[in-house]
Order: C-alpha cells, then sequence, then structure tokens
C-alpha cells in the first residue's frame, strides 16, 4: 500500500507529506485548496508529466517521492521480474526530480531507472483513477482491455499463443514478398550474391588474424621510435661508456671487493651490490637482443599493410569484425541456395504460410470462446455492480465481432452495450452514457476487477461527477466494500462519500509569509464531522449542519462491514 507522499515545490505545494493509512482515505478541501495539485503529484510520480511549468519556484528543484510498503507475495513476484525488491523493511520508494535544467531524474530506491520501467513498477503497485480514465471507456477498443484483464488467468497464456502465431506470419508474410520476383530479377541477385561469398572467400580468413597481424603492423610502423629510444637506454645502462651505469656498478663491484677483504661484516652489502651487476646485466642482454629482433622484412610488411587493408574492406562491408564476416557469409548462401531452388523454396514458404495462418486463425478462434465465456460472467458482475449503485433497471452486455485481419491480439472487436431504462434498446456503452453514467459504470468495473486484481491501493479522482442523493450514497457504500480488500485513496465533494472515511484529510489553502501555499492534515473523529457539516451547509456551520453531519457519520460506520 502507498505509505507516504512527498511533494515539493509544485505549483501551491511548498513541501507536503501525507501519511496514508490502510482501507479508505478520504481527502476534501475547498475549491481551488489543491485537491487537484495533490493528484497532479500523484500522477507525476507514477510517470505523468514533469515539467517546468509545474514549478513553485523555477530556481529549485521539484520533488515527488512515493513510499509503499509490499507485503503480498504475488506482488513482490511481479516487482522481481522487473529486478525491483523491496528494501530491508519491506518497502519501495519512487521518486522524481525536476531539476533547474528541465532534466527529470526517476529513481527507484537508490538506482535510477528509465520512465518506462517506473511505470511498469508503479503499475503493480497502484492504479490511478482519474476522469480521463472513465472518459476511455468511450473508445471501444478499451473494453477488449478490461475483459482482458478480468481474465487474465485463463485469457493471457491463450494471447500470448496468438501474439507468437502472428509474429511467425508476419515473418513469413514478409518473407514471401520478399521472394516475389521476376526471373531476370532472381538471377542478377544470384550474381550479386554469389560475388560477395566469392569476396569473402577468396579472403580465406581466420578468426583472431586481424589483432595480430594489426599488433606486428604497429609494431613494424613504430620500429624506428622504438629503436631509437631503446638505444638510448642501452647507452645509459650498458657497460661500453665511461660514465654509462654498468661501467660504474662493476667499479663500485670492484672497490667493495677489496672493502670486503678488510672487514668481513660488509659481504652481505656486496652480494647485493653483486645481484645488481647480474640484474643489469640480464636487463642490458635482454635489450640487446630484442633490439636486434626489430628487423623487419620490407617485403613482410608489405604483405601485412595489404592483407590488414583486405580485411578491414571486407569488415566495412559485412561486419565489423571477422566473426560477423564469417557469419554474413553463411547467411548469404543460405539465401543463394534458396534463390538455386526458389520454385521449391517458394512453394515451401506458401505452405508454412498458410499452416501458420490457419493455427493463428484456430487458437484466434479458442481466444474469442474464453473471452466469451469470461464476458458472461464479468457483464453479470457488473450489472450487479450498477444494480447496486442505483441503476434500477439496467442491462449490460458485450458485443464480439470478428475482423477481417488479425493482429497479435487476435481479430477480436469487442465493446460494452448498456440500457440503463426499462423498454430502452440497449447501446453500446461509448454512444449512450452521460458523464454521471460513466463515473458509475468504471467504478462498477473497478469493483468488479478489484477481486482479480492484485494491485494494492486505488486512488479514485472524480469518481463523484454528476451523482447526488441516494446514488452518491450507493457509490459511498461502493467505495467500502471495495476498501475491505485495497486502499483506497479518493478525492470527494459529496458528504456521503466523505462520511465513509476511515482516515479522513482536509486540504487547506493558507497564507504564510506573504506566499499562498497548500497544506493538508488528518482529522480527528470531531474535526471529520465538522468538515461533514461544512460540505453540507458552507461556510457557515450550523447546529442543523453539525446534527445532520453527526448522523450521515453514524450511519456511515454502522454501514461498514469491516
Amino acid at each position: 500500500m502507498l505509505l507516504n507522499i512527498h511533494i515539493k515545490n509544485l505549483a501551491l505545494i511548498d513541501e507536503l507529506d501525507i501519511d496514508f493509512e490502510e482501507r479508505l482515505n478520504i481527502l476534501t478541501g475547498e475549491t481551488g485548496a489543491g485537491k487537484s495539485i495533490i493528484i497532479g503529484s500523484l500522477g507525476i510520480g507514477l510517470g505523468g508529466r514533469f515539467d517546468r511549468n509545474l514549478l513553485r519556484d523555477e530556481d529549485k528543484e521539484g520533488l515527488v517521492e512515493l513510499i509503499f510498503s509490499v507485503d503480498d507475495e504475488y506482488v513482490r513476484n511481479e516487482l522481481k521480474l522487473l529486478e525491483v525488491y523491496p528494501d530491508e523493511e519491506g518497502q519501495i520508494l519512487i521518486s522524481r526530480k525536476l531539476n533547474q535544467a528541465g532534466r527529470v531524474v526517476n529513481r527507484i530506491n537508490d538506482n535510477t531507472v528509465t520512465l518506462t520501467k517506473l511505470k511498469e513498477t508503479a503499475g503493480i503497485l497502484i492504479d490511478l483513477h482519474a476522469q480521463h480514465e472513465q472518459q476511455s471507456l468511450l473508445i471501444k477498443s478499451k473494453h477488449l482491455e478490461i475483459l482482458d484483464r478480468y481474465g487474465k488467468e485463463e485469457i493471457a497464456d491463450k494471447k500470448a499463443c496468438v501474439k507468437e502465431l502472428y509474429e511467425t506470419y508476419v515473418k513469413l508474410s514478409d518473407r514471401l514478398s520478399s521472394m516475389n520476383m521476376s526471373e531476370e530479377e532472381r538471377l542478377r541477385k544470384k550474381d550479386y550474391i554469389t560475388y560477395r561469398i566469392n569476396e569473402i572467400s577468396s579472403a580465406q580468413l581466420t578468426e583472431g588474424e586481424d589483432e595480430s597481424l594489426e599488433t606486428y603492423y604497429k609494431k613494424a610502423v613504430n620500429a624506428k621510435d622504438i629503436l631509437k629510444g631503446l638505444d638510448k637506454i642501452h647507452s645509459v645502462t650498458g657497460y661500453d661508456g665511461a660514465s654509462s651505469f654498468g661501467n660504474s656498478v662493476s667499479y663500485a663491484l670492484s672497490d667493495m671487493k677489496g672493502l670486503v677483504e678488510l672487514d668481513s661484516d660488509l659481504d652481505g652489502t656486496y652480494k647485493i651490490l653483486s645481484d645488481i651487476d647480474g640484474m643489469l646485466n640480464d636487463f642490458n642482454r635482454e635489450l640487446s637482443d630484442y633490439m636486434k629482433s626489430m628487423e623487419f622484412d620490407e617485403g613482410e610488411f608489405k604483405e601485412t599493410e595489404d592483407r590488414l587493408n583486405l580485411i578491414n574492406t571486407l569488415k566495412s562491408k559485412y561486419g565489423n569484425s571477422i566473426e560477423k564476416v564469417l557469419k554474413s557469409k553463411d547467411e548469404m548462401e543460405i539465401e543463394l541456395k534458396e534463390l538455386s531452388d526458389y520454385e521449391n523454396r517458394l512453394e515451401v514458404l506458401k505452405t508454412e504460410l498458410d499452416e501458420t495462418k490457419e493455427q493463428l486463425r484456430q487458437k484466434s478462434d479458442e481466444l474469442t470462446d474464453i473471452r466469451k465465456k469470461n464476458a458472461k460472467k464479468l457483464c453479470e458482475l457488473i450489472k450487479q455492480s450498477l444494480t447496486e449503485l442505483n441503476f434500477m433497471s439496467v442491462s449490460f452486455e458485450m458485443s464480439f465481432n470478428k475482423l477481417d485481419r488479425y493482429s497479435a491480439n487476435g481479430n477480436d472487436e469487442a465493446y460494452f452495450m448498456i440500457s440503463t431504462n426499462v423498454g430502452e434498446p440497449i447501446k453500446p456503452l461509448y454512444e449512450v452514457a452521460s458523464g454521471g453514467e460513466l463515473s458509475r459504470v468504471m467504478l462498477a468495473i473497478k469493483s468488479c476487477l478489484a477481486s482479480e486484481d492484485d494491485i494494492p491501493t486505488l486512488i479514485f479522482d472524480e469518481i463523484d461527477v454528476g451523482i447526488s442523493g441516494k446514488t452518491a450514497q450507493k457509490v459511498a457504500e461502493k467505495m467500502s466494500v471495495i476498501a475491505r480488500e485495497h486502499q483506497v485513496i479518493c478525492i470527494t465533494h459529496l458528504p456521503q462519500i466523505a462520511a465513509m472515511a476511515d482516515t479522513h484529510y482536509v486540504i487547506e489553502k493558507v497564507v504564510e509569509n506573504n506566499k499562498t501555499i497548500t497544506k493538508i492534515k488528518k482529522l480527528k473523529k470531531e474535526q471529520q464531522i465538522e468538515e461533514l457539516a461544512r460540505i453540507l451547509g458552507g461556510e457557515e456551520i450550523t447546529e442543523a449542519n453539525l446534527t445532520s453531519a453527526a448522523e450521515m457519520k453514524g450511519l456511515a460506520e454502522r454501514t461498514k462491514l469491516y
């Protein structure tokens, strides 16, 4: 569940911390107090747009941090697939920082991550429902996504199979298209491929030879400079010059030998100097041998240079290594074989394509059957949930059509159908639903998916659009049902929903140091009743408002089933 959100330097928020609780968390406040900013900040934390226009102070960084606790084993396993792991306390920190340069840094715990990974992680932990999402019910394709999400245990494997077959089908189709050519084109292509194969074959490449050739070539090219440097070193350390180090050591060793005869305690020191003389002899001998080996044959150097030029030319054409050049040759030989056996290969490809298409058709039909079975169960659940949300004579179904083309998702077109009044024909949801009806339909869908989903936290914003009275009470009761199994965070303007709060927060706009800022506070029970009275009666709270608010809160407490 979501434990905390920390917001810094965004819009009216200077710095804000909100600690959330289990079950139903309700946020209320006056219009313009900053409720939308908090939901917007949650959206940013989950990967939404984050730009400089949102900063309160452009000279400071903007920050949104979300702290989650992860207890559910399924959720942990889903996160593990993304290589995301809770810390020792079982918590995950998602943070997004916008710096003064306009760059957004996304982090999970202590690791910087891509926006895609952050969104995938957040999608496992939290489900944010805002007004734009209920508007998505007006898009037909979204309905099939909802169905697949509901029936994922049965549908997911079939979808994966259809997707794999479709990708194979597309590859075979592309391959067949590329092979459709005239006899003249085929012969021209054969000649071209044959030329390229021969170009590589005639080079008789050996893996790794370019590296050894380059080592030899580099040494030969730099031989003059190397010899010049080594000769200087040899003259300094050798025994030829009067002031050379070798001669100096030899003289010192001779003098030391005489001193040892006078004082045997110097014998150890003499041996050290003798070792130095021996090592210096060895060094100069190896140096001399190496200098003699630096004699390069002009013909061999030219052969090496030509060979490297040939290899590098082939690498520039067929790959940046000899291994890739040889692999290209193998691939071209396969293609040449196909062209040489063109008619047979064409028939084989056509057969493979037909067989794959038939398999795709069969598996798509199986996917349709499973979807229809799950659609029947889902629509019955949604209908029941809609009845609980004060749709008294509702019909709810899902219509299926077969498309004349396949995709990675099969060939189904499916969408919800609804009738909300007796005698009215059932019609596509995207054609008939009003704003208030859409919000209740989405809530009904969410409540049905909640039993199937393992997402710990659900956030609702503007779920109360276009509703009031008895319907608002039904929506409030449905929210409390969802909160039995999930943490729910809801921003509302309706007292019926606010009364259901297990934890109630009020968002306020205040002036401090001549600056307007948004603040939030958690309310005690008596403060909750005062806030309900404000929602019921406006700025002036009367005794009648307080009495009604207390009654409403008491009714909500008795209605809760947990």
